[in-house]
């Protein structure tokens, strides 16, 4: 990192500039350290081709006054090396990030020398590790730590050749795919010091001549409001209070706790059937086990064959959520189920929601369910299984192409349901062999979307882990529970924590942190099923866990102690902040401290759940 100013600005926020090559991960770095993927809403905008056209700001998930500047890569046709620095006001950033995915270049050099000249200082990122190690596991002999010793040192030796930096400064090896990997945290911590530092320095009013500083001093001092709302809290806190005040407007606390407690007995035992129908044969049974996160020959899996094996509606719940049921229904159009006796036959009027699978081509069956589910006014999707072994047969023509392939499949069911009326038709082409290959993925958004409020949330629960951004579903939804479990410990059935000051349901806390473990997959009947799904030891898998203590040992004992360690979140200032929000909250039974205490200890231990998950989705996913 280089010099640093010491002039105090009078600025209202810190700009932190992420700059360097295009194409090295700078969006994607963006995203990243806003606790988002490439793909949620409000994430910066990333593509195969020159994406970012101007310098764009996002705001930091933490720090309100902070800004996150995503700028346009150096060096490109529109943004040329010798105008670059001034068409992106390279002088406005308090602090900087140099992004690199591969060799150090000029452009490196050209702008840590700039920001050197400014005084202020910068970090240096290596990104899209995944990838270097990926390629260089082709080397026979390859050791992955000698490898990041020689990436970081080729990059510090050309920052020192450069006379840009000292040996001992920082290299951060990244990658924003795999965040628990190499240096991303350690990254934010020293980002998050620095705009600590840059805040403190900064974000002050500028020197007054003596005459107006008495006046200054009455005009800009908080009062206890605005004070209470200035101090820097995790977004999740501040939106459950407000979740919490909006409650309260309505309702006394008694009545909110109870309706709260209610509210979440009820997402455990919400109903979901999901009808599985189509034509025999297309792979009905195998999306009904992909859903429920299994495979297709452990036990309790629905049965698959090569001849018709579903001779009758069978219900298969979800192994951890048993009110989410997903019906295997017989194929339509055999001996016997002959269409004019199968809506009948499989009480078809049931069912939420329905998924017609076909795995060739569109068929009369399928117009026929269609059209029956419509009459009822009800959703549906067409699937389009079994995409490997299209894909593999379009291969062998001379002048194959993977999209055109897609996209003719794709195009070739949409335009059947568009003549028998379907408006807007629903295409999902999957492939059970590679759940995250084509859409599956988007199914499971898709159905998650289409779905009411509660039962919405029953499926973001019980969805298997396949991908971050389910991973990233799943963390939300969580978060927005934490707030309410918090309240409720505090305020039903609250009895003192013995060692402690807190007053707290610790029942009903380890409730809630089971509850964690099974919506991410980490107790140890989810674990062997994913294993089984993939092919590896349930120890391989259950290393990667390395922050949280297996669901089996979660007890009253072990809340006390999370308990502990969350208290010094419980300082006067955050409960002001929470009083100020909500004043009723003092009158909880375990008071505001404990509902801020709880809330933390929740906070912390579902942040632990989520990088553990991600580590073993991780896990699963090497070859």
């Amino acid at each position: 990192m280089g010099g640093r100013s010491s002039t105090a600005s009078g600025k209202t926020t810190v700009d932190v500039a992420i700059t360097g090559v295009t194409g090295a991960g700078k969006s994607s770095l963006v995203n990243a350290l806003r606790d988002l993927s490439d793909f949620d809403d409000k994430s910066a905008e990333t593509d195969v081709i020159e994406g970012t056209k101007e310098p764009t700001a996002y705001p930091h998930p933490n720090f309100p006054d902070v800004i996150i500047w995503d700028l346009p890569g150096i060096g490109t046709p529109n943004f040329k090396a010798v105008e670059y620095l001034e068409r992106v006001n390279y002088s406005q950033y308090d602090f900087f990030i140099i992004v690199a995915s591969n060799r150090f270049t000029a452009y490196d050099t050209q702008l840590s020398h700039e920001i050197q000249k400014m005084k202020k200082r910068f970090c240096y990122v290596r990104s899209k590790m995944d990838i270097a190690i990926t390629n260089e596991k082709l080397n026979p002999d390859f050791n992955e730590e000698a490898t990041l010793q020689k990436i970081r040192k080729y990059c510090l030796d050309n920052l020192v050749e450069a006379g840009i930096a000292s040996p001992l400064s920082q290299v951060y090896l990244v990658s924003s795919l795999y965040r628990e990997k190499y240096d991303f945290h350690l990254l934010q911590r020293i980002l998050e010091d620095e705009i600590e530092a840059l805040r403190r320095r900064l974000l002050k009013p500028a020197v007054l001549p003596d005459s107006e500083k008495e006046r200054d001093d009455k005009s800009t001092k908080p009062s206890a409001g605005n004070r209470a709302l200035s101090i820097c809290l995790p977004k999740v806190f501040k939106v459950g209070l407000a979740k919490l005040r909006d409650a309260l407007l309505q309702r006394n606390l008694d009545e909110v706790s109870e309706e709260i407690r209610q509210e979440l007995d009820k997402l455990q035992n919400v109903k979901l059937d999901i009808a599985i129908t189509g034509v025999s044969g297309a792979g009905k049974s195998s999306l009904v086990n992909a859903l429920r996160g299994m495979t297709d020959y452990e036990e309790g899996a629905a049965e698959v064959g090569i001849t018709q094996t579903t001779m009758e509606c069978h219900a298969y719940p979800h192994p951890l959520f048993p009110k989410v049921t997903l019906w295997d229904l017989p194929g339509i159009g055999t001996p016997e189920f002959k269409p004019k006796d199968y809506l009948e036959k499989v009480c078809f009027s049931q069912y939420d929601f329905f998924m017609i699978v076909t795995s060739e081509r569109f068929t009369e069956n399928d117009v026929l369910l269609a059209h029956e589910i419509m009459k009822m006014k009800k959703k549906f999707y067409f699937v389009r299984s079994k995409m490997d072994v299209s894909i593999a047969a379009e291969s062998r023509k001379p002048d194959f192409s993977m999209d055109k392939s897609v996209e003719k499949i794709r195009k070739y069911c949409c335009d059947h349901l568009t003549k028998i009326g379907e408006s807007n038709p629903r295409v999902f082409l999957i492939s059970r062999r590679d759940l995250n290959m084509f859409d599956f993925p988007d199914l499971q958004e898709a159905l998650e979307n289409d779905l009411d409020d509660l039962k919405r949330q029953a499926l973001i629960l019980a969805l298997p882990v396949f991908s971050r951004r389910i991973l990233e579903k799943k963390k939300a939804a969580m978060e927005a529970l934490i707030w309410k479990f918090a309240l409720v410990s505090c305020a039903l059935g609250a009895v003192p924590v013995p060692g402690l000051s807190a007053v707290c349901d610790l029942g009903l806390l380890v409730g809630g942190l089971i509850l964690f473990y099974k919506v991410f997959g980490l107790d140890e009947e989810s674990l062997r099923r994913v294993a089984k799904v993939v092919g590896k030891d349930y120890q391989v898998l259950k290393s990667a866990i390395k922050k949280s203590p297996m669901s089996s040992k979660i007890t009253p004992k072990l809340v006390g102690s999370l308990l502990t360690r969350s208290l010094f979140y419980a300082t006067l200032s955050v409960i002001e902040v929470a009083l100020y929000f909500v004043p009723v909250l003092g009158s909880l039974a375990g008071g505001v401290s404990s509902f801020v205490t709880v809330f933390f200890m929740l906070k912390s231990f579902l942040k632990d759940i989520v990088e553990d998950a991600d580590n073993v989705r991780a896990k699963a996913a090497e070859p």
